[in-house]
């Protein structure tokens, strides 16, 4: 019960909301199945990337800069990446906010003392099972014809 009591409850819930517009978004869109894959694997490597100690990240991160090509490689995919922030403003933004949310959870997970396991594991069944609700509702919504 001490588990429950420990969690950061608010920032949870505002990932679990922020995941289920996500949810919402990509169901109204109604992609192909592999595309409801490739978010889950994406979501999981996010999560992944958050919950991983900073050390791991920043020896992965050094390994970028070890030759000339993959420095110019690392440039030139962040010139594209800026672009992509003028170009798509709004898809930024709405990235910038799961990102966001994701980071706040993770600094609360930090906060009140979880390992990195338990962070990850707890962090991923929020953000799928938001994901996994927005296009429930969205399609609850669209089968009823409630917003039209």
């Amino acid at each position: 019960m001490s588990l429950l009591k420990k969690l950061p409850w608010l920032s949870l819930i505002l990932l679990l909301l922020t995941f289920i517009s996500l949810g919402w978004v990509l169901s109204a869109a109604n992609p192909p199945y592999f595309i409801w894959v490739l978010v889950a694997i994406a979501i999981f490597f996010l999560v992944a990337s958050l919950t991983s100690p900073l050390t791991r990240i920043a020896d992965y991160s050094l390994n970028l800069f070890t030759s000339n090509l993959r420095s110019f490689s690392v440039t030139v995919l962040a010139a594209f990446l800026f672009f992509l922030i003028f170009a798509r403003f709004r898809l930024f933004l709405d990235i910038f906010v799961i990102l966001a949310a994701l980071m706040l959870v993770r600094i609360d997970f930090q906060t009140a003392g979880f390992r990195e396991v338990q962070a990850f594991c707890i962090i991923s069944i929020f953000s799928l099972t938001g994901l996994v609700m927005g296009a429930f509702i969205e399609r609850i919504m669209f089968q009823y014809n409630v917003y039209s």
